[in-house]
């Protein structure tokens, strides 16, 4: 399907059939879809945590408001950013990146180091809700992929951030959870969206043209 027919076929499914598994092959493409993702300054501030255990879904379901639809997902992808910007975490990745383009390390020194004050400057809780906005970028495209797949998802904010990380240990990562994804596949039967039609603000009122 084509990218604009993909984003009609989606929907935030409501309803999942447990039985159905997202095949490997097609979440490694989501994943990919996701670490492909541009971020601010190319320092991919976030991570993507990927939930199969069946006992730990169930363990989230009360975290997320009591949302059904975590345990039934074949799988569940969480994305978390970074909890702040440290100069060694900058400094790794500007490495990694001068290394991998074989240049000297100090190639980039001078954007990196206005980089570092910039940031730095920001309170903890803007350094967060920055590195959060990056994770959303790779959400929204781990989502498009996987509609061109075929495979259904729900975008998740519903849930206590602060409980997740600690029953995932996210803390300890240096991370704090942004927005969850679980992966699966449609109940038609069951689910009550899907009979409802897609509502969109028409193009006249969503757009705002300055010629």
């Amino acid at each position: 399907m084509a990218l604009l027919d993909t984003l009609e076929w989606r929907y935030a499914t409501k309803k999942y059939d447990p039985t159905k598994k997202v095949a490997q092959e097609d979440v490694d493409k989501i994943l990919e879809a996701a670490r492909m993702a541009p971020s601010s300054s190319g320092l991919q501030q976030f991570r993507v945590i990927v939930i199969t255990n069946q006992e730990l879904k169930e363990k989230i379901v009360p975290v997320a408001w009591g949302q059904q639809i975590v345990a039934d997902s074949s799988h569940l992808l969480v994305f978390a950013g970074w909890d702040s910007y440290t100069d060694e975490r900058i400094d790794n990745t500007f490495d990694k990146m001068n290394a991998l383009r074989g240049l000297p390390l100090d190639t980039t020194d001078e954007y990196k180091n206005r980089l570092k004050t910039q940031l730095s400057s920001l309170s903890g809780e803007q350094q967060a809700a920055h590195a959060a906005k990056q994770a959303y970028i790779a959400f929204g495209l781990a989502i498009a992929q996987a509609a061109e797949l075929g495979v259904d998802t729900t975008p998740m904010e519903g849930f206590s951030n602060a409980e997740l990380d600690e029953l995932l240990g996210l803390d300890k990562l240096g991370l704090k959870s942004a927005i969850m994804l679980p992966l699966g596949y449609r109940m038609e039967e069951q689910d009550w969206l899907l009979k409802l039609k897609k509502f969109r603000l028409p193009k006249e009122e969503f757009l705002i043209e300055l010629a």
